[in-house]
């Protein structure tokens, strides 16, 4: 004969703790600025004092974030380090490993036809490239 088996006991659902209240509105975002164009470049000093009078801190404080900046961008492609430095929505700087090239003989002369020449050995290199981003291309169109 088959037993029937009592039906296993429920746990009650644990009742969830009440919502928090919703934090208060935060300020509305800095309205976007109207950006001019420049007509001459900007020297360091015109750069600390645009940026420290843009954002209220003094040029001291701005100096020494772009010190600091020099410093983690050293940090991330010098010899053994990861090689690849990206400031998010401007620009990438990568290093990229150039191999020796041993050197050449009789190879043909590419500017003058029919002659040959000799191509001197290069030794191993390193190169930094700087790509631009979406942000910096959309910037300059």
């Amino acid at each position: 004969m088959a037993v029937k088996k009592a039906p296993a006991a429920k746990k009650p659902a644990a009742k969830k703790a009440p919502a928090a209240k919703a934090a208060p509105a935060k300020a509305a975002a800095p309205k976007a600025r109207k950006v001019t164009a420049l007509s001459e470049r900007y020297t360091k000093t015109q750069i600390l004092n645009e940026i420290a009078d843009n954002t209220g801190l003094t040029r001291k404080e701005v100096n020494a974030v772009l010190e600091e900046l020099g410093i983690v961008i050293e940090r991330h492609i010098k010899k053994r380090a990861v090689g690849e430095f990206t400031l998010p929505g401007l620009l990438k700087i990568k290093t990229i490993k150039k191999p020796a090239q041993k050197a050449r003989k009789n190879v043909p002369n590419p500017f003058r036809p029919g002659e040959t020449m000799d191509v001197a050995a290069k030794p191993a290199s390193t190169r930094v490239k700087v790509l631009p981003l979406k942000k910096l291309k959309d910037m300059a169109v």
